[in-house]
């Protein structure tokens, strides 16, 4: 929950309330000035927040909480986040709410209207999208509408600001008023309600309506008066959702007004093409390859195969430091002789790293400054071979993760995220797996975090936990920086394109997700199908603001972890990399002592458990793998507390056991690892443990712990497992005579056995 800073009381505690993608949180960012992020998609608000407006425009004097709370379709528990909404209203007695309805979809939106009514709060109806009304050749009679509901409506256009100040004086002028609930079937549930008006129930039309339902929170919470009503009701339980929606449905009709037309709606046809089952998934995975390929190619449009042949770009800076180095920081910055650099892999290559671009260059100002003060070698190699290592090879990578991110979003905010759910729901709904379940996993590929937060929204606990286990395959930011920078590696060893490499993996993490909640589905968390019911948002161009503010989220969450947790991590292995157990520094330009990185503590320490990776190729005495091979396991190891720990320690590593210049080419190269091993290496990083956050994410959305210790060994088992066919695959190619009629004959005997009773 995000609270307010001040300690003074509010005038009044303001409750928004609404539909999904109704742009509540959109009204909550204009309100208050705070960056909650905002998708063109369910399920983006999944705890109530609290924010501020001050009224006199300063962040002093008078001012309001606004708490928004999560969407929802009904104050009925059908799901965490309605459960969550309805405790609020009910319990916590905010002094007003406001209900945001988006005025494109009145009817449905309405529902969840016809029950706040009912409870004794004042209520505001604020109709949103007035704009995009008018645009689809509507009118809606708000003075009519208010006049049906008995509340206040006023107009509100929460993405283009507009309506706010209204909507804030309507606020202070029905905040301290009196209201007692009233319902739009009248005179339905009044004896009822008398019944728990006697026994000092708050709210008594709302519990006695809820009653005839057969609510079951009302039979736990108020067991007596339930039975009581229960006793008095003429007919229990009555199908009220029926009757509320044809009472919805004749208000609807007397105040929407629609201008004719002949043509079919925009959205109808551009759906027929994007939700089709065969040219939608073609043009998903079209998109995706497009997206990847502007992020991370570096033989953009692939000019370069095509036969377009250059020599590399030289770079216009050159000088030679005071140990003898001599540097080119922007060198192959627009193209190389692999080919014209895409718009991502040009940012890249322009922030550079520790070699590299504007941070190599910052680098190795400060590493030549060090050698005019004659400032010891050990101190030399702690700041530019550890620290600046480590942290500029994350920062280096952060422009590509954040394109890819502004991408991602102008998907989410287009409305189209939403469409691939409905794709993937038809593909999967007869293997046991909802589309609902697929919302989170998507968001696994900006931070597993809050994309296990928001299976909250999912309704059973099998789901949420079989969820929970596979959004780590859906590779996150942090994962991408040590996926292209092996790509990078990859591409000059074996002629691979990075961009097709990195999509690859990509779309192998998210076939694997799929393939383990199916399989799941069939045995471990067998269950019937939840439902998926989701209106398809209308398609809108994304703000450039609420992007912004995205991405700029995404560098802010970056730079705090490269100047903390990874900042911490460099410091801990330069150490444990250039000292002996019995504390001696080892010299990397003496060689007098004999002593060389293997004979660290870090590197004894990785030895020891090196062999467990050999069927994974960089394990102990694999074929090819020389001394330095212990440095991929401290790599995994710093993984499990941050994924972009991966990257970051090769290149450290790579300055600690080389020397000063050294990156991740020249220690790959000093291992002898094979790009069989390199890709297992990739494979094993991406399915295994996620980092610490994560895996405390999962730890308090996962009820039982018996589930979450079963989900580490998931993890673990998974990734391992994967990473020996990925290496046996690449090195033995004939293998997959083996490793297809395993999966077939697994597979075959899942969907064929017989039927178990559901739990």
């Amino acid at each position: 929950m995000k609270k307010s800073l001040s300690k003074e009381k509010p005038v009044l505690t303001i409750a928004l309330a609404g539909n999904p993608n109704c742009g509540k949180t959109t009204l909550f960012n204009a309100l208050t000035g705070e960056h909650c992020y905002v998708g063109n998609w369910p399920g983006v608000t999944v705890e109530q927040r609290i924010g501020t407006y001050y009224l006199n425009d300063k962040k002093k004097g008078d001012f309001l909480h606004i708490v928004d709370l999560p969407g929802i379709y009904s104050l009925a528990p059908y799901s965490p986040e309605e459960i969550v909404s309805r405790q609020y209203l009910i319990d916590d007695h905010p002094d007003l709410v406001i209900d945001v309805i988006d005025g494109t979809n009145l009817e449905r939106n309405l529902f969840l209207t016809s029950e706040l009514l009912e409870i004794d709060v004042p209520l505001i109806v604020a109709v949103n999208m007035m704009d995009a009304v008018e645009l689809e050749g509507r009118t809606i009679d708000l003075k009519l509408l208010s006049k049906r509901l008995g509340v206040p409506v006023v107009p509100v256009s929460a993405l283009k600001e507009h309506g706010l100040d209204d909507l804030v004086k309507l606020v202070l002028k029905e905040g301290k008023k009196k209201r007692l609930g009233q319902t739009l079937l009248a005179p339905l549930g009044k004896k009822e309600a008398d019944t728990f008006a006697a026994h000092k129930v708050v709210h008594p039309l709302f519990h006695a309506l809820k009653v005839l339902e057969g609510d079951i929170l009302e039979k736990g919470d108020h067991f007596e008066v339930f039975e009581m009503a229960q006793d008095q009701a003429d007919q229990f339980p009555l199908d009220i959702a029926t009757m509320r929606n044809a009472k919805i449905h004749e208000i609807a009709m007397e105040v929407v007004k629609d201008t004719p037309s002949q043509e079919e709606p925009k959205v109808d046809k551009i759906d027929r093409v994007l939700t089709h089952k065969i040219f939608g998934p073609i043009l998903l995975v079209l998109i995706l390859f497009a997206i990847f390929n502007l992020v991370f190619a570096t033989d953009f449009l692939y000019l370069h195969a095509m036969g377009l042949e250059l020599r590399d770009y030289p770079g216009f800076l050159s000088w030679t430091m005071l140990d003898g180095e001599v540097v080119h920081p922007f060198q192959g910055l627009f193209y190389d002789a692999s080919g014209i650099v895409s718009p991502g892999e040009f940012l890249h290559r322009l922030i550079g790293d520790n070699a590299t671009g504007i941070l190599g260059c910052a680098s190795l100002g400060l590493k030549q400054l060090l050698l005019l003060w004659n400032a010891p070698e050990w101190v030399v190699s702690m700041f530019y071979d550890g620290i600046l290592n480590g942290v500029c090879a994350v920062l280096g990578f952060l422009p590509q993760i954040l394109l890819l991110f502004a991408f991602f979003s102008f998907l989410e905010d287009s409305g189209y995220m939403a469409r691939i759910a409905l794709l993937l729901d038809r593909a999967l709904r007869r293997f046991g797996v909802s589309g609902k379940a697929f919302l989170p996993m998507i968001m696994g590929f900006g931070c597993g975090v809050p994309a296990m937060i928001n299976t909250r929204t999912l309704s059973s606990e099998k789901e949420r936990v079989k969820t929970i286990r596979v959004i780590p395959f859906f590779t996150c930011g942090a994962k991408a920086e040590f996926l292209v920078a092996i790509a990078a590696v990859i591409a000059s060893s074996a002629s691979l394109d990075p961009g097709l490499f990195t999509f690859g993996l990509y779309a192998f993490g998210v076939i694997v997700a799929l393939l383990s909640v199916i399989v799941m589905s069939k045995t471990t968390q067998k269950e019937k199908v939840p439902p998926f019911i989701m209106e398809l948002p209308n398609y809108r161009r994304p703000k450039m603001k609420a992007l912004a503010i995205h991405v700029y989220d995404k560098a802010k969450h970056f730079v705090q972890k490269a100047f903390t947790i990874i900042f911490a991590s460099t410091v801990i292995v330069w150490l444990f990399t250039n000292f002996t157990w019995d504390w001696t520094f080892i010299p990397t330009t003496d060689p007098i002592l004999g002593l060389t990185a293997s004979d660290s503590i870090l590197a004894n320490l990785s030895m020891l458990i090196q062999p467990l990776f050999t069927p994974l190729g960089f394990g102990y005495n694999t074929e090819g793998l020389k001394e330095n091979g212990w440095a991929f396991i401290t790599a995994t190891l710093q993984g499990i507390v941050a994924k972009e720990n991966v990257a970051g320690g090769l290149e450290s590593l790579s300055g600690v056991i080389l020397g000063s210049g050294s990156g991740l080419g020249d220690l790959v190269a000093s291992t002898g690892i094979s790009t069989a091993g390199l890709a297992a290496f990739s494979v094993f990083n991406l399915f295994t443990i996620p980092c610490f956050a994560s895996v405390s994410a999962a730890r308090s959305e996962i009820a039982r712990k018996r589930d979450f210790i079963g989900t580490i060994l998931f993890w673990l088992l998974t990734s391992y497992v994967l990473g020996m066919v990925t290496y046996l695959t690449f090195a033995y190619v004939w293998t997959l005579a083996i490793w297809l009629p395993l999966l077939a004959l697994l597979l075959f005997f899942i969907f064929n056995k017989k039927k178990a009773k559901v739990a």
